[in-house]
């Protein structure tokens, strides 16, 4: 394999991190959510899915800018998080709020189409 082909490989890889660590991110504040009438566990609760999102956050930042990491990963949970809680939990799906999560989206595939290695 070429070294140019090889390093598309990696920085897809990269991505995969981001998006996985925004599964365990998307998940607490809902399961958050279900389990406030069990309060107690909430902690423990944020901790075990917190820990794998900040281990796929340090994976991707080995070889991605911290700041393209870091506003990649918010951004999709941001507005992931919106989405199903517009979806699932009839929270306002306003046009302006639509809109303001295109722009949120818009610019995460910015920062995925031009951001080279950290």
């Amino acid at each position: 394999m070429t070294r140019q082909l090889r390093q598309c490989e990696f920085n897809q890889m990269e991505w995969l991190f981001i998006l996985l660590a925004d599964v365990f991110e998307i998940a607490w504040p809902f399961a958050l959510k279900s389990s406030a009438a069990f309060s107690r566990w909430s902690p423990l609760l944020a901790v075990l899915l917190f820990t794998p999102s900040a281990f796929l956050l340090g994976e991707a930042v080995k070889r991605l800018p911290a700041a393209t990491v870091y506003a990649a990963f918010t951004g999709l949970a941001t507005a992931a998080t919106a989405i199903i809680g517009m979806v699932f939990y009839d929270e306002s799906a306003n046009a302006e709020r639509v809109c303001c999560l295109v722009l949120i989206l818009i610019g995460v595939v910015g920062l995925k189409l031009f951001s080279g290695p950290g």
